[in-house]
C-alpha cells in the first residue's frame, strides 16, 4: 500500500529500531506539504529504508506506529488487532457471569496507539486519543460488535475531551452503533452504575479492580475513609469486606450521588455508609483521627511534565495529612494515576510525607494497573498507575 512518506533525520531511527512506537517531530527531516491530521503515513530512514506505518498528527508526537515494516491499515488490520486484544482478556478470565467490566484496548499496550476501549456488559465505550483513531472510529466500532463471543451490541464514542485540541476535530460524544438498555456493570460480583455519557474517562475506573479486591481483604472491622471516591468503587468493596463504617468524600455532588446509588444497588438497607460532597484537603484538615483505613486515589495531579513539580508537592501534602490523622495500626492505600509522575518520584513524595509525620511506616504492597491495562515492553510510558499499601504505627 502506498502512503505519504515521512523521512527521518539520519540517526533518528534508533528508538524505532528498539520498537518504541512514537516518532517525535524533531526526528523528521522531510514530509509532504499536503499531509493532514490523522493521515496514515509510511516512515522511512534517511537512506530510504521503511521502518513502519502509522497515524500522523501535529504535535511533539508526530507519528504513532501501528505496524512495523510495510503494512496496509485497513478493516482486516483492526479486526485482527481487536481479536488479539479480546483473546488476551479471555485468557485473563475477565469475562465471567460475575464480571463484565474490563478494558478491551489499552492503546500502545495492545499495539493500537491512541485508542482506548472499555467494555461494560454489552456496551463498549470507545475513546480516541489521536486524530487517526478518531477517523477510524466507524471501522473500529463495526469490528467491536462483530467480535465472536464478546457480546458487544452498542458502541458509544466519547472523545470530546481526549483528542488534541490543535486538531480542530470537534468530536461529538454519541452512539456509533446501538443504544443502551442498562448502565449497570458487574465487577467481581458487585454492581455499579456506569455513567459513560457524562462521567469521567469512560465512566468507571476499571484500572482499580484488583486493588479494590485487595482493599476488601483489609477492611474487616475497620473504619474506612475513601477520599476522591468518584463512583464509590472502593467504598462498596469495603462494605462487602465487613468494614465497621465507610465514609466517602468527593468534591463533586454528582459523584457523591452516584456513590450512594452504587451502595444502595448492592446493599439496599446499608447503614454503615455516609457520603460527603466536600473538598478533600478541607475534609482531611477538619477530620478527627477516627479512621484506621484511608484510601487516597486522587485524579491526575500532573497530566503533563510541566506540572510535575506542583504535582509532587500535592502528593506530599495529601499523604502528610493522612499520616497525621490515621489511627495507630492503620492502613493507607495511596495512589497516583499521573503518567508524568514516575514510580520512584511518587514513592519519594510519600516517603517525604511519612518522614514529616515521624511515624513508623512499612510498605505492605506496591501496586500497579491490572493485566487488562497491559504495558508494551517497548513503551514503558504505558505504565501510569502507581500505588502503595502502607502500615502506619
Amino acid at each position: 500500500m502506498s502512503y505519504p512518506v515521512i523521512t527521518l533525520r539520519r540517526g533518528k531511527e534508533q528508538s524505532l529500531e528498539r520498537l518504541h512506537p512514537w516518532v517525535f517531530s524533531g526526528a523528521i527531516a522531510k514530509q509532504p506539504d499536503d499531509i493532514e491530521e490523522g493521515d496514515i503515513v509510511s516512515v522511512v530512514t534517511g537512506d530510504g529504508r521503511q521502518i513502519g506505518v502509522g497515524h500522523y498528527q501535529i504535535g511533539s508526537i508526530a507519528v504513532r506506529i501501528l505496524a512495523w515494516g510495510d503494512a496496509e491499515i485497513d478493516d482486516r488490520f483492526y479486526a485482527e488487532r481487536l481479536n488479539e486484544a479480546f483473546k488476551m482478556r479471555k485468557t485473563l478470565n475477565l469475562i465471567r457471569h460475575d464480571n463484565n467490566a474490563y478494558r478491551l484496548v489499552h492503546g500502545e499496550g495492545d499495539f493500537l496507539p491512541g485508542l482506548v476501549v472499555d467494555v461494560y456488559g454489552d456496551t463498549a465505550v470507545l475513546q480516541a486519543h489521536s486524530p487517526g483513531m478518531h477517523f477510524a472510529r466507524d471501522i473500529i466500532a463495526r469490528n467491536l460488535v462483530e467480535l465472536p463471543d464478546a457480546g458487544i451490541k452498542n458502541v458509544y464514542y466519547k472523545s470530546e475531551t481526549t483528542l488534541p485540541y490543535k486538531a480542530h476535530l470537534d468530536p461529538q460524544n454519541d452512539y456509533i452503533i446501538g443504544n443502551y438498555s442498562t448502565n449497570i456493570a458487574v465487577e467481581n460480583g458487585l454492581k455499579f452504575h456506569v455513567d459513560w455519557l457524562k462521567g469521567q474517562k469512560t465512566g468507571f475506573f476499571v484500572d482499580q479492580r484488583d486493588n479494590r479486591k485487595l482493599l476488601e481483604m483489609y477492611s474487616r472491622g475497620r473504619n474506612v475513609l475513601n477520599m476522591f471516591c468518584y463512583t464509590g468503587g472502593f467504598s462498596v468493596y469495603a462494605l462487602r469486606g465487613e468494614a465497621n463504617l465507610v465514609h466517602s468524600v468527593d468534591s463533586s455532588a454528582k459523584a457523591v450521588a452516584l456513590t450512594e446509588a452504587n451502595v444502595k444497588i448492592n446493599f439496599p438497607t446499608e447503614t454503615r455508609h455516609k457520603a460527603f460532597a466536600e473538598d478533600a484537603f478541607k475534609f482531611l484538615g477538619n477530620m478527627t483521627d477516627d479512621y484506621d483505613l484511608i484510601i487516597l486515589d486522587p485524579p491526575a495531579f500532573a497530566k503533563h511534565r510541566t506540572a510535575l513539580k506542583n504535582a509532587l508537592i500535592g502528593y506530599r501534602k495529601l499523604n502528610a495529612k493522612a499520616f497525621e490523622k490515621i489511627k495507630p495500626g492503620g492502613i493507607l492505600f495511596t495512589f497516583s494515576c499521573s503518567q508524568a509522575v514516575s514510580r520512584e518520584q511518587f514513592r519519594l513524595a510519600v516517603f517525604s510525607a511519612a518522614a514529616q509525620s515521624r511515624r513508623k511506616v512499612r510498605i505492605l504492597h506496591q501496586l500497579t494497573q491490572p493485566a487488562d491495562h497491559p504495558v508494551n515492553i517497548y513503551h514503558p510510558e504505558g505504565e501510569y498507575l502507581k500505588g502503595l499499601i502502607l502500615y502506619v504505627e
